[in-house]
């Protein structure tokens, strides 16, 4: 590969959180599962309100009612008959958070209520409606209802000490271990060393040093910065589930189905079970099961532990006479695991996972979950990525939350989330239940006692609405409103302290970093025993595609994030668009690939209305187009009626088109997947050059990056030319 790089001034690289374009809200049009449109669900921004949005499928608005009636007029071609058959076969503002109260207020308003009650409560769900076909969702608050009648739970609401007899086996023998990660972090936490660390959280002061851990990547290790902590000791190194404090039953379990670690799970154990908050970043579908298992394994653990104390101190105080013993034991709530989950199907893989390793005697409720979770359908053909296939297999509805209860011998499928033990939801489907509406208030004392929040697929959620996630974090840990039948004697002090958050350990699985992930980790990562984020070096996409093709990479000069759509739009403007009306031949079958929907507005509303693109006809693919429009549009583009196309990045997310006719690909801003990259160069480019219609070596590729987008571009290009191409005089570098 030929590398070449033109030079003009350096600009210095820093992250300060998303821009704002990448974080666009999901999707709006469609039916409340259908992919593409209507995925997402959440409310998206930049709108039209009220009546029906403008058409923009060719150059220039005038051309509309031409266009259509030659359209109907028009037999269909090869290529449109081959498109319809392909299609056939795809398918708030937040609520202010309240002020804490101290301890002292706190436990005089909920003194009254500290007695244990039991009083049946359901918790309400207000819903948002499905936007209709067509129409983008507003910010405005929605009122329909979305959830499935098979989520809703009504039963009593329990104590968080009470109904906990028999959740372990009577011959259980587990012996409380000093050196019990679950001891030191949680029950028993060394007082000096815990305030030391804590005064160093509350001053956000931290302590970071890499680590290379062989075979898997490297990583970056932060700690609380105390006084006189030079270097990082990282956690003692596992090989296999017996150098792990886990409960006996669990450890049988396990060992069964993996008696070794691999190499990455040798890393990541040894930062998980240790209760360090980990960011990884190199989520594959050829690691998501073990990283499932040792995510589960962890979880299971961490709850029966809990429970395990609970009884064992329930014991101890019936037989205290003098009632002079003091147990600090939980916290305000039962729930002590949360799982945030992208669609219904990764929901059941998790289910099937824990299922497997508590093996219990019965399974109360499995059908109706079965019925509600799980489906055999929508097997997709090999031409679909593995990444696609994985996530949108099954049942991908977004819309769910579910709380999982343990007894001795019983898991309970659809319990009460007072009377929970983990509790698995969608970003959206959980801020739904958070949220009042109309005169139903908001309810989320019930993550107050949450202790671990475990993400996967992380970078799906981005696709969908970042902005929920965001909302439960804010939520999560925050002193109750009610008493819910709390013993405050055995409260552990660090909740009374309002402290709670400093334990919480967050564990984030990813297929890639991004800012917004970045961000929401460092800043929801407060976690006293630390954090790790594990990336890898990168080869670079460029290098995997097997086509011989130009590819321009053009530097803009962006001074702040927060200029950086207007300073990319301006570039376009100026320094793309000529060359795509100089000559106009020459602009036939160009793709412009536009990850934000907010640029993608910006830039069709400049095709449609500029009098410098009037001779430039063009399409549109996004998220919110529909079926048969999405389908004309391809069709336009390749018998070359429209000589441009746009096409969004959550379009591609959700329905992986494969579009022919490319000659060329302009990308505004590069994909935070890397795949898609790939599948655009080798995949749309290779086609034409396959099916005679471009010669090889004759396809280019140009794209827009400037010095914030250095994670994307260090996925596309390698790590190794990365630093080079965001600092070098050069600001336009070619490889072939």
């Amino acid at each position: 590969m030929n590398f070449s790089a033109n030079k003009s001034e350096p600009h210095n690289m820093a992250f300060h959180g998303s821009r704002g374009g990448s974080r666009g809200r999901g999707s709006s049009s469609g039916g409340p599962r259908g992919r593409g449109g209507a995925r997402g669900r959440g409310q998206g921004r930049g709108g039209f309100r009220g009546g029906k949005r403008p058409v923009f499928d060719s150059a220039r608005l005038a051309q509309q009612k031409e266009a259509e009636e030659s359209s109907e007029s028009e037999p269909p071609s090869e290529e449109e008959e081959d498109l319809d058959s392909e299609e056939d076969s795809s398918d708030d503002d937040a609520e202010a958070v309240p002020a804490v109260p101290s301890y002292s207020a706190l436990m005089q308003s909920l003194a009254a209520d500290s007695a244990r009650q039991t009083k049946r409560r359901k918790l309400s769900h207000p819903q948002e409606p499905v936007a209709s076909k067509g129409e983008e969702d507003s910010d405005s608050d929605q009122s329909e209802d979305l959830s499935d009648p098979a989520d809703e739970v009504e039963e009593e609401e329990e104590g968080p000490e009470t109904a906990t007899d028999g959740i372990l086996e009577e011959n259980d023998d587990d012996e409380e271990d000093a050196l019990d990660p679950f001891e030191t972090h949680f029950a028993d936490p060394e007082d000096n060393v815990l305030s030391q660390r804590l005064k160093a959280l509350q001053g956000n002061q931290w302590k970071t040093q890499g680590i290379l851990l062989p075979k898997v990547g490297r990583a970056i290790l932060s700690v609380p910065a105390v006084d006189g902590l030079k270097t990082i000791t990282p956690p003692a190194k596992v090989s296999g589930p017996s150098d792990l404090k886990l409960k006996q039953k669990l450890a049988g379990a396990y060992s069964k189905q993996k008696p070794t670690f691999n190499d990455l799970e040798k890393s990541i154990a040894a930062n998980m079970f240790n209760y360090q908050d980990i960011l990884y970043c190199e989520r594959k579908p050829s690691n998501a099961a073990g990283l499932r298992r040792l995510a589960c394994l962890h979880a299971v653990n961490h709850v029966f532990k809990t429970r395990d104390r609970v009884i064992k101190n329930n014991a101890r105080l019936a037989k205290e006479e003098n009632g002079d013993l003091e147990l600090r034991d939980q916290g305000f709530t039962r729930p002590k695991v949360l799982m945030i989950l992208p669609t219904r199907e990764s929901c059941s893989r998790m289910i099937d996972c824990i299922a497997s390793l508590c093996e219990p005697e019965q399974q109360e409720n499995r059908k109706r979950f079965d019925d509600s979770y799980v489906e055999k359908g929508d097997v997709f053909s090999d031409d679909k990525p593995e990444d696609f296939r994985e996530l949108f297999a099954g049942n991908d509805d977004d819309m769910f939350r579910l709380g999982l209860k343990f007894t001795r011998k019983t898991i309970k499928y659809f319990s009460q989330f007072y009377n929970s033990d983990i509790i698995f939801a969608s970003p959206l489907g959980l801020r739904m239940a958070l949220e009042g509406k109309d005169d139903k208030k908001g309810d989320y004392d019930f993550l107050s006692s949450i202790e671990m929040v475990i993400v996967d697929q992380a970078d799906a959620l981005l696709m969908q609405n970042l902005e929920h996630t965001e909302y439960i974090f804010e939520h999560l840990n925050l002193q109750p409103k009610e008493a819910h039948g709390c013993d405050f004697s055995r409260v552990r002090s660090w909740y009374l302290d309002n402290n709670a958050k400093y334990f919480r350990q967050v564990i984030a699985f990813s297929a890639f970093n991004t800012p917004e992930l970045n961000v929401l980790f460092y800043n929801q990562s407060q976690n006293w025993a630390g954090k790790v984020r594990i990336s890898n070096t990168h080869s670079g996409t460029i290098t995997e595609l097997g086509l011989k093709v130009k590819q321009t990479f053009s530097r803009l000069d962006s001074p702040s994030i927060e200029t950086d759509p207007d300073s990319r739009f301006t570039y376009f403007t100026s320094a793309i668009i000529p060359s795509l009306t100089r000559r106009s031949k020459d602009s036939a079958g160009t793709l412009i690939f536009i990850p934000s929907y907010f640029d993608f507005t910006r830039v069709r509303n400049y095709l449609a209305m500029s009098e410098t693109t009037s001779s430039l006809t063009f399409g549109n693919i996004s998220e919110h187009t529909s079926v048969p429009d999405a389908s004309r549009a391809r069709s336009h583009f390749i018998t070359g009626r429209h000589k441009v196309l746009l096409y969004t990045g959550r379009a591609h997310h959700f329905k992986r088109f494969r579009i022919k006719g490319v000659r060329k690909v302009i990308m505004y801003e590069l994909p935070d997947n890397p795949i898609f990259y790939k599948e655009m160069v080798a995949g749309y480019l290779g086609q034409s050059v396959r099916e005679g219609k471009l010669a090889s070596g004759e396809g280019t590729v140009r794209v827009m990056f400037s010095n914030w987008d250095a994670l994307k571009l260090e996925r596309i290009v390698g790590s190794e030319r990365v630093t080079k191409m965001l600092k070098d005089k050069g600001d336009t570098f070619d490889f072939l």
